[in-house]
């Protein structure tokens, strides 16, 4: 599912980083407390990017690959419940250490049900939402 084709709040830029495929411990159920699970992550990170656009430097955007390794390390070393509290925590820190204003987080568990492709939860958080 692609997030990134929605309209921005305020019309804002959008850095889009789609099914991210990271490795956490998540679940209240015995069975997901065992070993890690693979959950895929689409992001919407609201911000400008005129500045970078001007100038050509990593430097005055948000450096996706930056954030992909962050969110990577940072999940794999944490046990969540939820999928509410897994996202929860993706939004903040992407607001709070990489200063986006906006952002929108989808998380999903992959062949969790029978005849279910993935479940998961769609959370914005930021200024704009």
């Amino acid at each position: 599912m692609a997030l990134y084709t929605d309209t921005p709040p305020s019309r804002m830029d959008i850095i889009f980083i789609d099914d991210l495929r990271a490795s956490t411990m998540i679940g209240i159920y015995p069975r997901e407390r065992a070993l890690p699970q693979t959950v895929a992550i689409s992001l919407q990170i609201g911000t400008s990017t005129a500045s970078a656009g001007a100038s050509d430097d990593i430097d005055d955007t948000i450096d996706y690959a930056m954030v992909v390794e962050r969110v990577r390390s940072e999940l794999a070393g944490r046990h969540f419940n939820l999928l509410e509290r897994l996202a929860e925590y993706v939004a903040t820190l992407l607001l709070e250490e990489f200063g986006a204003p906006w952002v929108r987080v989808s998380v999903a568990k992959l062949g969790m049900m029978h005849a279910v492709h993935r479940v998961g939860v769609i959370i914005e958080r930021g200024a704009a939402a």
